[in-house]
């Protein structure tokens, strides 16, 4: 059988008169005619819909993991990412290839998969990637399968109309109907790279890995998680970002990324003042590894990386998200806010080896007059390794008093100040002077080392 191809949608075009038709009738018994215009464009949204459905169903499987003992496991229960069971899957091309999550397989190795046809195979896992939470699974046959064809997510808008498709509680090939709530969806906690849609047709435990439809029978995303505490709210990842990794792991069993080699953080209003940029607009590098890409092409702490070939960075997922869908040997334009100037930067990419750095700082409103509760001492190579720094000199915290600033800024014994305002500071002498030059309400700039790891955070001066 060939990929899923839906012949005509005239939803989008009968809705509007659809509502006027009910409108202007105000509710009159002609309006509820079986042989009135609005029942009969009722009755052919139906027919799309129902028809959409019917197609769509044969190329989504059930998914049971098969334990290690070749037991299958339990029915579902409430699933979140990581966590393994019984799910849903989509066929992705006639040889039998099958779309999942990646915490729906969890460790196994074979999976047992349940057709529409009610015939029965055993899959094995050709790669996973559990940064976007999305597995590759083949099983093996002597016959085309019906299977999905993709569409394409940057297209997707609020309000439009979604079919989703899975194995809710072991219920075969449920369709539930919806719009989508929202997109570019982050800080969910569910994966690494996230950018989800947000629908409001039902997903339920069980429908992990299955797919959501358009009105046109295109794959928009493959649904991943519910919130358990909160109807009506579901994550599908998007279809172009399940297209890259799913070619990846078909080419090479593993999905491969770009690296630049950079901690960062978001910019609060008090570090965007700081850095002479607007609040959001960017996000602030706080540290440059070493011999890494970033550093090898001039990038430094305190840039502002604003751009990446284009695209706009407006927060540290998003960076992390478009450096993550370029190649190891990519070039890729960066552009950065240094001193109030705009830069342009070309740089190689090598391959990812870890997850950019993102630095989370406690934020809590700033009180003018209050002193910043900081007790300082020289570093030494005692203190140095006690709290595991690599480094040979700058101030290091001693102590923080209780409900100071300093405190409910974040900042906590044995981190590492290496500049004030921009300034680095290698003694608390050099510390003090730079207080000393602050008046009193001014705000300051740190950079401070965590167990090797760095980060601004603004602070209020006092006498």
């Amino acid at each position: 059988m060939s990929a899923i191809v839906f012949p005509s949608s005239r939803v989008l075009n009968c809705f509007v008169p659809i509502l006027l038709s009910f409108v202007i009738g105000g509710g009159r018994a002609e309006a509820l005619s079986a042989d009135s215009p609005g029942i009969r464009m009722l009755e052919e949204i139906q027919t799309v819909i129902t028809e959409l459905a019917e197609q769509a169903k044969p190329s989504v499987v059930n998914l049971f993991p098969i334990t290690s003992v070749g037991r299958l496991r339990d029915a579902p229960g409430e699933r979140t990412p990581n966590a393994s069971g019984s799910g849903s899957g989509l066929i992705v091309d006639s040889e039998g290839h099958i779309v999942t999550n990646n915490h729906v397989i969890g460790d196994a190795t074979e999976i047992e998969v349940r057709f529409s046809d009610k015939t029965k195979l055993i899959a094995h896992v050709i790669g996973k990637d559990p940064d976007t939470d999305l597995a590759v699974l083949k099983v093996p046959t002597d016959r085309p399968l019906p299977s999905a064809r993709f569409g394409d997510s940057s297209s997707v808008k609020v309000g439009q109309w979604v079919l989703a498709v899975g194995n809710p509680f072991g219920l075969d090939r449920t369709v539930t109907l919806g719009v989508v709530s929202g997109i570019g969806r982050e800080n969910i906690n569910l994966s690494r790279y996230e950018n989800f849609i947000q629908t409001d047709a039902s997903i339920n435990p069980g429908n992990s890995g299955g797919p959501l439809f358009n009105l046109r029978g295109e794959v928009i995303g493959i649904n991943t998680a519910i919130i358990n505490f909160a109807q009506g709210i579901g994550f599908a990842i998007p279809s172009n970002m399940a297209k890259q990794v799913i070619e990846q792991l078909l080419a090479k069993g593993k999905v491969v990324r770009g690296w630049l080699g950079v901690g960062i953080q978001p910019l609060t209003a008090e570090l965007a003042k700081k850095f002479g940029v607007a609040e959001g607009e960017g996000v602030l590098v706080n540290e440059v590894f070493e011999k890494d890409p970033a550093a090898l092409a001039g990038i430094k702490p305190g840039d502002v990386i604003v751009r990446i070939d284009g695209n706009v960075v407006d927060s540290p997922n998003k960076l992390s998200r478009l450096i993550a869908t370029l190649t190891p040997g990519a070039t890729s334009k960066i552009e950065v806010v240094r001193d109030l100037k705009h830069l342009t930067m070309e740089v190689p990419l090598t391959e990812r080896r870890d997850s950019a750095v993102i630095a989370s700082i406690p934020q809590q409103e700033e009180k003018l007059g209050v002193r910043l509760g900081l007790e300082l001492q020289d570093l030494t190579a005692a203190l140095a390794e006690r709290f595991k720094l690599r480094e040979a000199k700058g101030v290091l915290i001693a102590k923080v008093e209780p409900n100071s600033l300093a405190q409910a800024e974040g900042l906590r014994e044995g981190d590492l100040i290496k500049e004030v305002n921009r300034i680095e500071v290698s003694s608390v002498g050099e510390f003090t002077s730079a207080i000393a030059r602050s008046r009193r309400g001014d705000t300051l700039l740190l950079r401070v080392l965590r167990e090797n790891r760095a980060f601004y955070v603004v602070l209020k001066s006092s006498e």
